[in-house]
């Protein structure tokens, strides 16, 4: 029964995501109605049922035809399937920790698709990513100067990304990056910042080549970096021991 309330819940926030993913990149407001890009004809709520109503209408707007982006389903799905596999991955945590984790990955969600579209990462989600994890843990208790540390420390986690955007004078890194570290820094604390860049490197890396022998980019394209940087955080909250078992035996620990 919670499985399939999570599901239509995560159908629901899904949908909410889509606005922001492409209101906030371009500097829309959210409170205005949703609208089709290509006739501007302001939607009802029949065409925004999320998944259903896209289902429904053959993926094309009701009222010029155009085809619709197939981005509005698949992140609604993906939601819905992400909200019930955090729940059931978290519950030794207890509900708070449930609770958390989903508003986190929600937030993660709406800045990876952002960035991998836009190349941004809006400063409204990235904002609102720190203040989560803020109320997270003064809400366990965590005392302030273990707070306060964090933050000192999330300047170093950023560090390495922020010497590279001096380097190439924002042409191999965007400053959105240099922030995001940052606030992972304060989330996963100074170990686990280094270990979500050093699976945003390989993974990019990864991505990047296999891109340049398809043919489907050249080597000084700009291949938005965030996306990994978010791909990493996630696996590492749902890998945590491993990815720290691992970076020690590295390291020697």
């Amino acid at each position: 029964m919670i499985l399939s309330f999570l599901f239509i819940l995560g159908l629901a926030v899904g949908s909410f995501l889509n606005v922001l993913i492409d209101r906030l990149p371009n500097d829309q407001g959210l409170l205005g109605r949703s609208y089709c890009d290509y006739c501007k004809k302001t939607l009802q709520p029949q065409d925004l049922i999320p998944v259903f109503s896209y289902a429904f209408l053959r993926g094309r707007c009701r009222y010029c035809q155009k085809r619709l982006q197939i981005q509005y389903p698949l992140i609604e799905l993906l939601t819905g399937v992400v909200f019930m596999l955090t729940w059931l991955s978290f519950s030794q945590g207890g509900l708070g920790y449930q609770i958390y984790t989903i508003v986190l990955i929600s937030i993660l969600i709406a800045m990876f698709f952002s960035d991998l579209k836009y190349q941004i990462l809006p400063d409204e989600e990235q904002l609102a990513l720190f203040i989560v994890g803020l109320a997270y843990l003064i809400a366990t208790n965590v005392p302030i100067p273990q707070i306060a540390e964090r933050f000192v420390l999330s300047f170093v986690a950023m560090m390495p990304l922020l010497l590279l955007f001096l380097a190439t004078k924002g042409r191999g890194m965007g400053f959105g990056d240099v922030k995001l570290l940052f606030i992972f820094g304060f989330l996963f604390e100074l170990q686990g910042a280094f270990i979500i860049l050093y699976v945003a490197f390989i993974t990019g890396g990864f991505f990047g080549l296999v891109a340049i022998l398809l043919r489907k980019t050249k080597m000084k394209s700009k291949i938005a970096f965030g996306p990994f940087l978010i791909l990493g955080a996630i696996l590492y909250l749902f890998y945590t021991k491993y990815f720290i078992t691992e970076f020690n035996t590295i390291l020697g620990i």
